[in-house]
């Protein structure tokens, strides 16, 4: 079969606003959850994903 994925499609549960702030954060979500299965499986070589940074708190002055 063509386009056939080497993976099978899995569902997790994750809150929305959790999940929209993943993808405004870190753009590809399924590589970060894959890069955590690996590292919390202790797979050889693997790592936690980079973090993004914090965002600034609301009540910080401005950078001008």
């Amino acid at each position: 079969m063509a386009n056939q994925p080497k993976t099978q499609h899995r569902s997790v549960r994750i809150d929305d606003a959790d999940w929209a702030d993943l993808l405004a954060r870190g753009g590809d979500r399924s590589a970060v959850i894959k890069q955590l299965v690996g590292w919390y499986l202790r797979r050889p070589g693997a790592e936690l994903p980079e973090r993004p940074p914090a965002p600034a708190p609301a009540d910080a002055p401005s950078a001008d």
